[in-house]
């Protein structure tokens, strides 16, 4: 059976992606209602798996930085403790409910180099038995310019193939896509994308880069294809609407899984209907 959105409270693994912009400065306390919610989906069942960004955008005020610094190696001092104190405030969350988390930081050599990437997955998989919550981050203060995922939507499209995952939930700062940036004239929602769906009359912009992290609407369109491909339902919505997301309610934009996904490798160029407009 093809995997719906109605279908998300019944997952049996479910990512979960936030960025750096929902859960750093003044909204760093939305880290709580997140945690609700994952924490509700657990007490289902649900096998979670969280993407966190916002190690470097956690770190910034340690450091003195008022805007998120260009040069790699200040990019992972800031890293370097703002996942330290993430991971501090996501347990500091988690503990209410006796849920306890754990760390897994990745590179993009880990999932192309073969026997990493199955260390990585029975690592995933032990703490998933275990009954631990997995929050991943891109490894920050080790990685390169040239081996850096880009975004995290990219890496939680990577981590639900890797763990086999019947949903990925790419949490953003609105409640769904549009058809152009929403702030401009004639932007109307996308509520759903059904396979195989060609979206090049669609403008959903650049990559975004502000002051606390990198990403945008083209970038999830981009991961959200790739994690559709190998069969895996993909949900576009607001952090404020996570635990209606997690409960199946008719928000956001949902990507159709591929009814016969193939194997699909984990690295490499993304191609999908929308390159032109990622790339």
């Amino acid at each position: 059976m093809t995997l719906e959105r109605r279908d998300l409270p019944q997952a049996r693994r479910v990512v979960v992606k936030v960025g750096s912009s929902s859960i750093s400065g003044d909204n760093a306390q939305k880290i709580g209602p997140i945690v609700d919610a994952l924490a509700a989906a657990y007490g289902r069942g649900v096998e979670v798996v969280l993407v966190s960004s916002g190690a470097i955008a956690t770190g910034m005020p340690y450091l003195q930085l008022d805007e998120r610094p260009s040069d790699l190696a200040t990019q992972q001092a800031a890293a370097a403790v703002g996942q330290n104190v993430l991971i501090y405030r996501y347990q500091a969350a988690l503990r209410a409910f006796r849920i306890v988390a754990g760390q897994v930081l990745l590179t993009a050599g880990d999932l192309e180099n073969p026997t990493h990437r199955s260390n990585a997955r029975r690592a995933m998989e032990r703490l998933l038995g275990l009954r631990i919550l997995p929050i991943v981050n891109e490894n920050d203060t080790v990685a390169t310019h040239e081996i850096r995922f880009g975004d995290n939507d990219r890496l939680a499209a990577l981590v639900a193939q890797l763990v086999g995952a019947d949903a990925l939930v790419l949490l953003s700062d609105i409640e769904c896509l549009y058809t152009r940036p929403p702030d401009e004239p004639g932007a109307t929602p996308i509520t759903r994308v059904a396979y195989g769906d060609d979206l090049h009359g669609f403008e959903f912009g650049s990559v975004v880069v502000n002051s606390v992290g990198t990403g945008g609407a083209a970038t999830k369109v981009s991961a959200a294809r790739l994690a559709a491909a190998s069969g895996i339902g993909v949900l576009v919505t607001s952090a404020d609407l996570v635990d209606d997301a997690l409960a199946g309610a008719e928000i956001g934009t949902w990507f159709q899984p591929n009814p016969e996904p193939t194997a699909a490798p984990a690295t490499g160029p993304v191609r999908t209907a929308v390159d032109k407009l990622v790339g």
